[in-house]
């Protein structure tokens, strides 16, 4: 029988919750690398048992970790993340002095689908770096940073941070990337070069010029895997659709009760299933009425309807960060996320119901979800 393992990250540390096919019942291992941030974590889908977790300190900086036994003993492996050569030597303040880019932490890692040596990873600020030994080196794939338009690259409240790495099975030499707060950019040939991808982003009242190339608040990026044309994204603000491969978008937030949001998922059977758990606003991170809800559209966007069984449905005051959201493989394809409050939530049949797996968990920033044969 087939099971589910859960990759938790959160402010205090690592979890991995493991059930079977059932999904009624989890348990909880962790925490791993106890008081450190981790980001992200996430397993190898070419080897099942090999995990990462992208841990973070304010004193002690980046460290990724890698797990050859599924979380049963780690090891730090390279972590000499620096700034390529040929990029440009700065960026500017919101006053235009220069800033000079800084290396914080790794947002994302993203493992390759076929090679359990290459793994990707998303770094604040505004860089990709690659690696094709198991992690031990990483190289900065610079030519992100070599687009003309990256001295102007502005932080998101989060800061500069490269979130979401987007890898299609049918195409190996695409990537989408997508950073806070420049926008989307994609790359037809493994990184060598890159164009913007926001045509149809509008972010009226921030920029100065709305229809702006970049500068566009983008929070999260999904695709499904069979057809990695049509992407999903939440933005700040909005709520977008594009089907051809992120070159041009239009709004589908249609009867949301707020378009304003971080993580979004699509069904794993279902490429116009999708999910996205409404915010109040930009300034108040909880959910409307203070009622959690995650809203599904059957219909590729447009048209959304509330799932809350089983949620919290009054004084919630939890948020949902843009990598806490996560699906399953599984034949009724499991939905998970988890809050700012410590909850990881769980539905075993698309999102009609849901049940608190783990509580009282520090703030989940992440989750990622792996079926076990």
């Amino acid at each position: 029988m087939s099971g589910v393992r859960l990759l938790v990250g959160t402010r205090k540390g690592g979890f991995v919750l493991t059930s079977d096919e059932a999904r009624r019942n989890w348990q909880v291992q962790g925490p791993f690398f106890a008081g450190w941030e981790v980001y992200h974590m996430a397993a190898s889908p070419a080897a099942p048992e090999r995990i990462w977790a992208s841990q973070s300190n304010g004193w002690f900086g980046q460290v990724v970790q890698r797990s050859d036994d599924a979380g049963r003993t780690w090891a730090a492996v390279g972590n000499d993340f620096h700034y390529a050569d040929g990029g440009p030597a700065d960026h500017l303040f919101y006053d235009g002095t220069p800033r000079p880019f800084e290396f914080t932490r790794v947002w994302h890692i993203e493992p390759s689908p076929s090679d359990p040596d290459v793994v990707w990873a998303g770094a604040q600020d505004a860089a990709l770096f690659r690696s094709g030994d198991g992690g031990m080196t990483w190289s900065e794939v610079a030519g992100l940073r070599a687009h003309p338009s990256a001295a102007g690259w502005q932080p998101g409240a989060g800061g500069l941070c490269l979130h979401t790495v987007l890898l299609s099975p049918l195409e190996p030499e695409r990537l989408v990337v997508a950073i806070s707060a420049a926008g989307v950019f994609r790359s037809d040939d493994s990184g060598g070069t890159w164009k913007a991808a926001n045509r149809g982003l509008s972010s009226g009242g921030v920029l100065a010029d709305p229809d702006a190339e970049v500068g566009h608040c983008v929070h999260h990026l999904a695709a499904h895997p069979s057809r990695p044309e049509t992407i999903y994204m939440q933005k700040h603000w909005d709520v977008m659709r594009s089907d051809d491969g992120g070159w041009n978008w239009h709004e589908v937030s249609g009867d949301l009760p707020s378009d304003f949001g971080f993580c979004i998922g699509v069904h794993a059977h279902e490429p116009e299933t999708v999910y996205v758990v409404p915010i109040k606003s930009d300034s108040e991170h909880y959910p409307p009425d203070g009622r959690l809800a995650v809203y599904r559209s059957r219909s590729g966007g447009g048209e959304w309807e509330p799932l809350t069984r089983g949620l919290p449905q009054e004084h919630c005051y939890v948020d949902v960060l843009r990598d806490a959201m996560a699906v399953d493989t599984l034949d009724e394809c499991g939905v998970y996320f988890g809050t700012t409050g410590g909850q990881v939530y769980v539905s075993a049949d698309g999102g009609d119901n849901w049940a608190c797996a783990a509580r009282d968990l520090p703030a989940v920033l992440s989750v990622e979800a792996q079926v076990l044969a």
